[in-house]
């Protein structure tokens, strides 16, 4: 019978917790860093946040999208503030435009602007194909915005509540200080890189949220047994014997998302790029975090061999805590 492939032999007995302290001063940098990037640098909010037209288009008969000569004809048109860039191939553009004036009036005049700069293109350029013509209004963008911006805050609120009530406060606590480190590094990610960041990248987060919960939880409920199981161990053995536990499933899961997700980098379409590579990010960084963010925190947070004990009260009206068994 063929022996089924370990990636973690079963003895494994890493001493993660050893680097907890360098872990977590380099978390706090990068984090900061990363929310000084998307502060002073900014994203580079798509149409669905920023507003305006977006028009993407391939020139078939070229190896090469004359962006030079493109950015003259569309200035001609009297278009003002027009953002040409390279999308995919060397042969595809993106074409981004801002909010017309009076469009929130009158919508209308965004489809006539759309509709000048598509017709100079067709009939400028040969074998120019229009891929896509997108067009979000000023009020819509800031309201997707904002809806965007409240369902992360109410998940993340959300999660570390019911762990809160799953296992204890201090648990939560440690849920909600890895799931800030990891959309935190997101967006820095998105404001170095200045991937375009929409709707799409928004739903990577979430699932980047809902995937580190996932580790994250399975780790605490592991730590909750052996706190029961072995009281007289010092907290940060445990820690590391409950993350070795955890271990072999942590790597598979992690690995099979990476695997598919790097496949979507390089073969899948241009449209899924941002959407793929933040999730790829997030793999990396979610599976960090449950074991070098939330385990730490817990520690910090004074959880030891009595968290979880119950309690009962004496005569006296005293509360005491019951016995268990030691190992």
């Amino acid at each position: 019978m063929m022996r089924l492939l370990k990636l973690v032999p079963d003895d494994t007995n890493i001493r993660f917790l050893k680097w907890r302290n360098v872990a977590i001063i380099l978390s706090i940098i990068l984090t900061v860093a990363s929310i000084a990037l998307t502060v002073t640098r900014g994203l580079n909010f798509g149409v669905d946040f920023a507003g305006g037209q977006m028009i993407q288009v391939t020139f078939t008969e070229d190896d090469v999208a004359p962006i030079a000569e493109l950015r003259e004809d569309i200035d001609a048109l009297g278009v003002e503030g027009a953002s040409i860039q390279r999308f995919g191939d060397e042969n595809q553009v993106s074409i981004r435009m801002r909010v017309t004036e009076g469009v929130d009036d009158d919508p209308e005049l965004a489809s006539a602007v759309s509709t000048r700069v598509t017709q100079m293109i067709e009939g400028e350029h040969a074998g120019a194909r229009i891929d896509s013509v997108d067009s979000v209004s000023g009020k819509v963008s800031g309201e997707l915005f904002r809806a965007g911006a409240l369902a992360l805050g109410l998940a993340m609120l959300a999660i570390s509540l019911y762990i809160w009530l799953r296992f204890e406060w201090q648990f939560g606590v440690g849920a909600l200080f890895a799931l800030f480190h990891d959309v935190a590094l997101t967006f820095g990610f998105f404001a170095l890189t200045q991937l375009e960041f929409n709707l799409n990248i928004v739903a990577a987060l979430l699932t980047i949220i809902g995937y580190s919960l996932n580790d994250t939880i399975v780790v605490y409920d592991r730590i909750r047994e052996n706190l029961r199981k072995y009281r007289k161990m010092e907290i940060v053995p445990l820690l590391d014997l409950s993350v070795n536990e955890t271990l072999a499933r942590t790597v598979m899961t992690s690995l099979t998302m990476a695997i598919a997700l790097v496949v979507l980098v390089f073969v899948g379409p241009d449209v899924l790029f941002g959407f793929t590579v933040a999730m790829l990010l997030g793999v990396f960084v979610g599976t960090y975090s449950s074991v070098y963010m939330a385990s730490p925190v817990l520690i910090w947070l004074k959880v030891g061999s009595d968290t979880f004990v119950p309690e009962e009260t004496s005569p006296s009206g005293q509360r005491i805590h019951k016995e268990g068994y030691d190992r």
